[in-house]
Parts: C-alpha cells; structure tokens; sequence
C-alpha cells in the first residue's frame, strides 16, 4: 500500500509538472494567436464604420433628391428625426443635427466611388469636424488622407486644421532636390513644415535657445506631435568628438520612415548664414560617426523664430549636405491669415457656442 501510494504521488506530481511547465513555442503560439484576433477586431471594427458611413451617405442623398424634386422644406428632417428615432430606437445617430451633417456629406462628396475609397475610411464624426472646419474640397481630402495614414484621433485631427497643417506641410525652405535623390527628397520635403507650432511653450521674449531647448524636451510627446510621425528621439545636448574636441547637438531625432538621423538646431533669433555652416559640418560628423551603412544621409534642420526666405536660400544654395529651415512658433494667431485673425470669437462667443452645443448634445442623448 506504501508502495502504490508513493506510486501515485510521483505520478500526480509528474502530471502538474506537465501542466504548468513551459511548452516549447508555445509563447509564440500564443503571441501568434492574440495579433490574430485583434487583426480581426481591427478589420471588423473597420467594416463596420465603412458602412455606417455609406449609410449616411446614401441617407442624405435620398434627403437631397426629395428636398430638390419635390421641394420639402428644412422642417422635413425634424419629422424625419422623430421617426427614425421611434422606428430605430436602440440605434444612434438620427438626429436632425446628424441628418443635416449627412445631406452636407452628399453635397461635399457627390462621387460615392471617392466616399467609399476615402472618406468611408475614417469614422463618422471625423468627417463631421471636417465637414464644419474645412470648406474646401481638395483640402478636405487632403485631411482625409492623411487622417487615414496616421490614424489620428478625432481630437489629433481638430487639432491639426486648427493649427493650419495643410498649408505648413512641406513648406521648409530646403535643398533637398540637389543633395537627396528621389523619392528620398519628395518624402524629406514633405516631413518638414515651416512655422511650426509650440503653442505649448510658457517662455519669455528674451528667452534663451538652451531654454527653449528645456522646455521642449519638458514637452516631449507635445513636441514630437508636432514634429511628425517617424521622428525617434535619441538624444539631447548629444556629445561628438571630433578630433580632439567634443561638440554638441541641440536634439538628435532618428527618422523611422525616412531611415535617417535628423539634426535639429534651436535658434531664438532670426536666421544668419552662418546657421547652415555649423550644421552642415554636424551632419558630415553624423554621418562618418553614427550613420550604418543602411541608414540615408542625415538631415539638417534649422529652427529659428523668424527669417527672410531669401537669404535662407541663398545660405543653402551650395551646401552639399540636406538641409531645412524653418520658423517656429509660441502661437498658434500668428500662422492664421490676417482676415481670419479678425474673426477669431471672442471668449463671451466661445461661452455661448460650447452652451449651444451642450445643449444639442442633451438633446441627441
């Protein structure tokens, strides 16, 4: 009896080795499993807005149609509201607010082809804060796109028209069309903007570069939001010896999409020449001490809080390195054209417009 006992006791015992032992490859099994299912999340979750958004779409257009045939007046969707909403009741999303966002959807998008390939792409309510924010077609599309690319948040998106991107991006005053080759120029030049906007900064006017320097990295994810995606921050004040002396890089950023390393130099005046002989000699140090033999030339970036775009391309004009120049800025006024500066709210606007929209908010609920 002792004897099966102890029989018994090493068996049990080698049954729960087994059982919580480690299986060869099955953490990788498992890792293999989760990307699995949330691949599918991810595409049904897509799926799912694609055709909410083609349902809207084709709601406003049969809106349109009947506004426009049989002339029914704007009263026509409050009644439209009140049925879908008693005919639908566990479904959101028919208001007469929402109803008047999908006729201004067919109205901004006639092609149901160009609806399906982009704007169907993003979720509804994207659409909507650009439907309010952006009157033009082209710029539309542009946010469009570049929402889909970078999986912006709604609120990463607002944030991004507010700050003017579609009339900043790639408009770095740059060389890069005689010291990159395509694409790699097209790709760089489009990675730069000019101003950029550090609307996030508490600096003084006498502030000093290696302040602002501070206060960026104090800033760091605001910051890198604004630089763009792709860019990986290395380091700050990063140490090359050259020869028997050691220089320092204001921040060095390595570019994931670009593959490179970027050199950002912090100016608080306005733009010299001389600016573009300092950093074309830390980019020849880069590249001979950092940059493998798969990464791209390094890039040069020079930001400065104001500059005259002629002497900053006469600087470039015959340096061998690639190399941007660009403004940046504490506020965001100052990017907005001057006619649209004059019609910025006043603070007693804003309060009775978040009120009005809180209100229709309850309403909707």
């Amino acid at each position: 009896m002792i004897i099966i006992s102890l029989y018994q006791q090493e068996l049990f015992t080698w049954f729960e080795v087994m059982a919580f032992s480690p299986l060869d490859g099955y953490d990788d099994f498992l890792r293999e499993l989760k990307e699995s299912v949330r691949g599918a999340q991810i595409k049904a979750a897509l799926s799912v807005n694609r055709e909410l958004v083609l349902l809207y779409w084709h709601i406003g257009r049969e809106i349109l149609a009947r506004q426009q045939q049989q002339g029914w007046g704007t009263k026509v969707i409050e009644r439209l509201a009140k049925d879908l909403k008693a005919a639908f009741p566990d479904m959101k999303g028919f208001s007469a607010r929402n109803l008047k966002y999908m006729r201004a959807f067919v109205e901004a998008y006639p092609d149901e082809l160009f609806v399906q390939q982009a704007a169907a792409q993003i979720p509804w309510f994207h659409n909507c804060v650009i439907l309010d924010k952006i009157k033009n077609n082209l710029e539309r599309e542009w946010y469009i796109k570049k929402a889909v690319e970078y999986g912006w948040s709604r609120n990463i998106l607002t944030l991004q028209i507010k700050s003017n991107l579609y009339n900043r991006q790639g408009k770095a005053i740059n060389n890069f069309d005689i010291t990159l080759t395509p694409p790699q120029s097209d790709l760089a030049r489009e990675t730069l903007k000019d101003p950029y906007i550090f609307d996030f900064l508490s600096l003084g006017e006498e502030a000093l570069e290696r302040e602002l320097e501070k206060e960026l990295i104090k800033h760091i994810s605001k910051f890198l939001l604004e630089l763009g995606v792709g860019f990986a921050f290395v380091g700050q004040q990063y140490p090359l010896k050259v020869g028997e002396e050691e220089f320092y890089l204001d921040l060095l950023f390595y570019h994931t999409k670009l593959h490179c390393f970027v050199v950002i130099e912090l100016k608080t005046g306005k733009f010299k020449p001389e600016y573009t002989g300092k950093i074309n000699f830390y980019l020849s140090a880069v590249d001979d001490l950092l940059k493998s033999p798969q990464d791209n030339p390094s890039i040069g970036l020079i930001l400065c809080a104001s500059k005259d775009n002629v002497i900053a391309e006469y600087a470039l004009r015959d340096v061998n390195k690639p190399i941007g120049i660009a403004e940046w800025q504490a506020e965001l006024t100052r990017v907005l054209p001057k006619e649209l500066q004059a019609k910025l709210p006043t603070i007693e606007q804003l309060e009775a417009e978040l009120e009005e929209v809180s209100i229709e908010t309850e309403d909707e609920a």
